[in-house]
């Protein structure tokens, strides 16, 4: 769009199409949003930009009508945003196509288009018929006979946009959109926004790539610990200074916590060449015994992909992975387990923990040796194991059988910790250790990652938050599936999350 395009759609309605003001949001104690302020002005790609934690989620929220504020207002066209319980009146305004899909993958796409629309008699020829039309119009190429479930990452999104746009907004919230999309794929979706945005739509774009704010977008906003910080036109608004926005005072050197000796010698985890299309490639690095490595980068990096690869979650296709020197059989956790690794897998709740066993039970399952011989086990071996968990890592907990779904999430996570660690293993891979937890919780975790690094095993910490790195002896950063920089001793967050987010230093 042109600057002319972009005045005259301006002088047509200057009001904004979506706007928060002065809105705040509160979760117990925690302050999620603090008199924040948005205008999202006709036909403009604003970037809403900030690192996690910042409350975009939660702003977004707000926009979307599946929170309401506790102070301030949302308008749209500069009247009063409808009734939480009016959906119909949100579609209308504003919708937001997220990260995670969320059409029903069983259904045909002519059936998630008009889901809830098709009335109490359905002719299936004409529903069909107006999906075809309805996709034509925004130019996506799909058959709508096919299961929804068939669909790449990029059609559905396109398929999610033209749904939005059926019910009449022409507001567009893109959340993380190009997190699972290759460069092609990418180009075709900023070359789809250009054009509607020359038809009359506005978007609001959410991403952790920076450089893609500066390729596609018209405005940026900053949010920074629930607040807002800047919003600025992104051609006034240097790389430089966009940064700093996003990370506060970013003068300040990260050094390891003292007290550990220095790494070892030998190889608590070697990874060559690792690879795995769609995700990463050629990625290669070393963590020696007593030394703790970060594994940083942004959304859609690969830099879980490649931690789940280390421990069997996943199967990479090329390259090798070994721990302690020893090579275990590719996308097999039981063989990463006997070859010396533990590791925190990044989802806790669907991968971490049994809620229905026992606190002792799940700190117990990967090492039933230690339990019994001969095919026995010992009940008082096993509460002994975790009332030592307990006490190591002060769970809060009635005691060593308590139901691991009763604890709250930091001791979860902390069960979690534990189990990781009671096999001793000579390499620890911790996946956003510390994700959803308190500051407590947080310090304990992270200290007992250190204590792990004293005891002589190698740490490798997989975490774009920066807390979870500052113990790190280095940070090694991916970005879209390649490691793009590696800082020592001495790293700046500001150089840490430049390379996080794409900027060359």
């Amino acid at each position: 769009m042109t600057a002319e395009q972009s005045s005259a759609i301006g002088r047509e309605d200057p009001r904004p199409v979506a706007a928060a003001h002065t809105v705040s949001k509160r979760f117990g104690v925690t302050a999620a949003l603090d008199e924040v302020s948005l205008e999202v002005r006709p036909g403009e790609i604003h970037a809403l930009v900030g690192r996690n934690g910042a409350g975009k989620s939660t702003l977004v929220s707000l926009l979307t009508g599946l929170q309401s504020p506790d102070a301030g207002s949302i308008t749209f066209g500069g009247a009063d945003a409808p009734s939480p319980g009016d959906r119909e009146g949100w579609r209308r305004r504003v919708a937001c196509v997220y990260q995670r899909s969320t059409v029903i993958p069983a259904l045909s796409i002519a059936e998630n288009l008009f889901l809830n629309r098709q009335g109490r008699l359905i002719s299936w020829g004409a529903l069909r018929d107006r999906a075809t039309e309805l996709l034509r119009t925004w130019e996506v190429d799909v058959d709508v006979r096919l299961p929804a479930g068939e669909l790449s990452v990029e059609q559905r999104q396109l398929v999610e946009i033209a749904g939005a746009l059926s019910h009449g907004s022409r507001f567009i919230i893109l959340d993380e959109p190009t997190a699972q999309l290759d460069a092609q794929a990418i180009d075709r979706l900023f070359t789809r926004m250009r054009s509607l945005r020359e038809q009359g739509v506005t978007f609001l774009f959410i991403s952790h790539h920076l450089s893609e704010v500066y390729e596609v977008c018209d405005t940026v906003t900053v949010m920074r610990d629930a607040r807002h910080i800047v919003t600025a036109p992104v051609s006034e608004l240097p790389k430089e200074d966009l940064v700093a926005a996003m990370t506060g005072d970013a003068t300040g050197l990260i050094t390891p916590s003292s007290g550990r000796p220095a790494p070892g010698a030998g190889s608590a985890l070697r990874v060559t060449e690792l690879g795995l299309p769609g995700h990463f490639t050629g990625v290669s690095f070393e963590v020696r015994p007593g030394e703790i490595v970060g594994l940083a980068g942004s959304g859609g990096s690969g830099k879980m992909a490649v931690a789940e690869s280390i421990v069997g979650l996943r199967r990479a296709a090329t390259g090798s992975v070994l721990i302690d020197g020893s090579a275990p059989r590719p996308g097999s956790v039981p063989a990463a387990l006997r070859a010396g690794a533990g590791f925190v897998p990044q989802d806790r709740h669907r991968e971490g923990l049994v809620p229905e066993l026992s606190l002792a039970e799940n700190v117990t399952m990967t090492v039933p040796e230690r339990l019994g011989s001969y095919g026995f086990l010992s009940p008082r071996r096993r509460a002994a194991l975790g009332t030592t968990a307990i006490q190591d890592l002060s769970i809060k907990a009635s005691g060593p059988e308590q139901p691991v779904s009763a604890l709250s999430g930091g001791n979860q996570q902390k069960v979690v910790m534990a189990r990781a660690l009671a096999g001793e293993p000579r390499a620890l891979i911790l996946m956003q250790p510390t994700a959803g937890v308190d500051v407590r919780a947080k310090e304990t975790l992270i200290g007992t990652a250190e204590d792990a690094a004293r005891a002589g095993a190698g740490v490798l910490i997989v975490s774009d938050d920066l807390d979870d790195l500052r113990p790190c002896d280095r940070v090694i950063v991916l970005f879209k599936g390649s490691i793009v920089a590696e800082h020592h001793s001495g790293w700046h967050d500001h150089d840490l999350i430049a390379a996080m987010e794409g900027i060359s230093s």
